[in-house]
């Protein structure tokens, strides 16, 4: 059956989408400022509409205001940044000099936790219980390109003990926080990734990862 022509967005509307897509950065670098708190509703509410597994929406969000509390979560991603590095070995001194976070000049500081009590939700997550965690990972995408067509900045950092920032925020047991995303005005957007500019890391050939029929099969063959 074919699909409406009115169920298709206008051209420009398409290319808007696709624009936000292509023009997302993970941000590190942001201009202080601030966020309106209409804008910031904004955001939530394109993370809350994310689809999720069962419908369980296991997403949570808690504003940091207190700037002492952002200053101890600062700390807990320094410690863990230096583990990292040094669990790279070789690579220590590069990772070192990458700028990985901007929790000390965005404008909004918020952790993105699963909720408490996920397993009570079986539906579709029977055999892949790690669908909550890729439920949050859409919500979080939403707001990212939310945040992209608003012209704001959008950073997620996981380089941190989880059970820390659990205990730091009050978090009840079984809630696990996923994501501390810096969000706000930028001076810039990054033309291509930052890990790309730094020659971390570059992005693959999307021919690579297509597969058809059986693991390894190229597409189309």
């Amino acid at each position: 059956m074919q699909p409406q022509a009115s169920a298709a967005f206008s051209a420009a509307e398409r290319q808007a989408v696709y624009r936000a897509i292509f023009e997302r950065r993970d941000m590190r670098h942001f201009a202080g400022g601030v966020v309106a708190p209409e804008t910031m509703r904004r955001l939530l509410t394109a993370a809350h509409h994310a689809p999720s597994v069962g419908f369980m929406q296991p997403w949570r969000f808690l504003r940091v205001a207190d700037p002492a509390l952002r200053s101890r979560l600062h700390t807990l991603v320094e410690a863990e940044r230096v583990q990292t590095a040094r669990a790279l070995h070789e690579r220590e001194e590069a990772f070192m000099r990458l700028k990985v976070e901007g929790l000390n000049d965005a404008a909004e500081l918020w952790v993105v936790a699963l909720a408490e009590g996920r397993e009570a939700h079986v539906f579709g997550r029977r055999t892949l219980p790690q669908m909550d965690l890729a439920s949050a990972a859409c919500a979080i995408q939403n707001l990212w390109l939310a945040a992209r067509a608003e012209g704001l900045g959008v950073g997620w950092v996981s380089l941190f003990d989880p059970a820390a920032v659990a205990s730091l925020l009050h978090m009840p047991a079984g809630a696990e926080p996923i994501a501390l995303l810096c969000i706000g005005p930028v001076h810039g957007f990054y033309e291509t990734p930052m890990l790309q500019q730094e020659r971390w890391a570059k992005r693959c050939a999307l021919d690579d990862l297509l597969f058809e029929d059986a693991w390894g099969q190229p597409l189309g063959t």
